[in-house]
């Protein structure tokens, strides 16, 4: 994988080399994988299993999806991490409870045609925003997804770093935790299975929320 500026890894889903490559569970720590922002394959990392790295929040559990024709950001970050529900969660199947995530974290982001969708079995909450020649725009962006898709292009890219040290979007991760961080990334046609996203500010432009049959 190049490293280089402006290195546009093919786009590929974060979730499939999980399924090839967990690793082997020591004492306090579990195999996570790493996800260099849709990038052909993926690499293994340690994450200890006590982390909460991005979400500051038991999640519902209850995934949703967010489109967007393209993302520019500035200050970026991805590294791995553990997301929580509450004890006894309805919906937490047979995850324990606890979803491994990959975080990317966005110093300034701008994001045209958002789209939002959560399935609440048979119909989708969806809100969509940015598309009337205005971009939503957020800082101290966050999400936390398990599938991430799009074509993805990076400006001084530095992959391997411990996520502890990292300074592009002002979050770090925990010490010996693999990650990725660049002064700017641009996603188009971007895709993204969340558990949960926070932002230090949010700006939803010509915003609808409505009810649909189908979600984004």
């Amino acid at each position: 994988m190049a490293t280089s500026e402006d290195a546009a890894p093919t786009p590929a889903s974060t979730a499939a080399p999980a399924e090839t490559g967990r690793g082997r569970v020591r004492l306090r720590r579990t195999a996570l994988m790493a996800v260099p922002a849709v990038a052909a394959g993926a690499v293994l990392m340690a994450l200890t299993a006590q982390g909460v790295l991005a979400a500051q929040f038991a999640i519902s559990g209850m995934p949703f999806t967010v489109t967007a024709d393209n993302l520019d950001g500035v200050g970026f970050e991805q590294f791995g991490s553990l997301d929580h529900m509450i004890e006894g969660s309805p919906n937490q199947g047979d995850t324990g409870g606890q979803v491994l995530v990959a975080v990317s974290a966005i110093k300034q982001a701008e994001l045209t045609k958002l789209c939002q969708s959560v399935d609440l079995g048979g119909i989708n909450l969806l809100i969509k925003a940015g598309d009337a020649g205005t971009p939503v725009t957020a800082t101290d962006l966050t999400t936390d997804s398990d599938l991430l898709s799009g074509d993805a292009s990076f400006k001084n890219i530095e992959i391997g770093g411990d996520a502890s040290t990292f300074t592009k979007a002002g979050v770090k991760g925990l010490p010996g935790v693999f990650g990725q961080q660049a002064d700017t990334v641009n996603i188009k046609n971007l895709r993204q299975h969340n558990y949960a996203t926070t932002a230090g500010a949010f700006k939803l432009p010509n915003l609808r929320l409505s009810f649909s049959s189908e979600g984004c």
